[in-house]
């Protein structure tokens, strides 16, 4: 492993002191240019509220959105996962036909505007697949505890129909990016290894389930994790489709109170708690795995 020297150099300093001449004139700005009536006092009311029926403290706009992106978050990316795998099986497959069929879904969501795919999928999977999969009829008749269980899991019943649009939209999406991640992770693995397990007699599907993906899942988990943490980011999208996630419950806050920047660096600083946590996480995941394989 290479130390680095923990010197702070000439250089350093320069840099610093510009940045904090920046710092300063932006500050500056804010202060004499803005002509702005900053309002922090009324925010924290839009983050939890006093609900005097449950007699208890319950999240509003702000932490409903952060907690519905954690949701469309980790099972976005746990249904992504799913689709990269079989298109990254795709990719690496020995028939042209499933190589084809992964290049081309790998090519299409990586090459067009995301905007444009999150229209296309959403509307596609609301108006065709929710309806033949009965989503809105289930979540209707049953009972109020799997109703209670689905709101905490999911969305509120009169929101699980768009929430499922928009969580298998982002999959898509997202999956595209990973299929890539599980190719990557599978042709990574030496020559050696493929030789070794077919000299054992095993098959094509053996030796990819006993011998490849158990080490090549070491490989692929820390960029599946950062792509978790593009995920979190990517969810934002959704609410150019009334998703209320964090950004929509931004955009309708702001307009509801016109408070532009309180809200906005709220939004921010629950962004960057989410991705700041993941990456820590993320890091010392890298740091276990580097031990292991040591």
């Amino acid at each position: 492993m290479v130390i680095f020297k923990r010197k702070i150099t000439p250089l350093d300093l320069v840099v610093f002191l510009m940045l904090a001449a920046a710092g300063l004139y932006l500050s500056y700005r804010v202060k004499v240019g803005l002509h702005y009536n900053w309002n922090w006092g009324v925010l924290p009311q839009f983050l939890f509220r006093y609900d005097p029926e449950a007699a208890r403290w319950v999240p509003n706009l702000l932490m409903q959105g952060f907690f519905n992106t954690v949701r469309l978050s980790i099972w976005g990316t746990l249904l992504a996962s799913l689709i990269g795998l079989l298109m990254g099986l795709c990719r690496v497959s020995h028939s042209l036909f499933y190589r084809l069929m992964g290049r081309s879904y790998v090519e299409i969501c990586r090459n067009l505007p995301p905007l444009v795919l999150i229209f296309i999928f959403y509307y596609f999977v609301s108006d065709q697949i929710m309806p033949i999969l009965g989503v809105e009829d289930f979540v209707r008749g049953s009972s109020p505890a799997t109703q209670a269980l689905l709101a905490f899991l999911l969305a509120p019943p009169d929101l699980i129909a768009p929430f499922l649009s928009a969580l298998i939209t982002l999959a898509i999406f997202e999956g595209a990016y990973i299929t890539e991640i599980v190719r990557a992770g599978i042709q990574s693995i030496e020559r050696g290894q493929w030789e070794a397990g077919r000299a054992l007699g095993m098959g094509r599907w053996q030796l990819m389930r006993h011998v490849i993906l158990p080490q090549a899942m070491r490989r692929i988990l820390p960029p599946l994790g950062g792509q978790f943490i593009s995920t979190i980011k990517d969810s934002a999208i959704v609410s150019v489709i009334s998703i209320q996630e964090l950004t929509f419950q931004g955009m309708e806050l702001m307009s509801a109170t016109f408070m532009t920047f309180e809200v906005w660096i709220t939004v921010t600083l629950l962004y960057l708690l989410l991705t700041l946590t993941c990456s820590l996480a993320l890091a010392r995941l890298e740091t276990v795995l580097h031990r292991r394989e040591r």
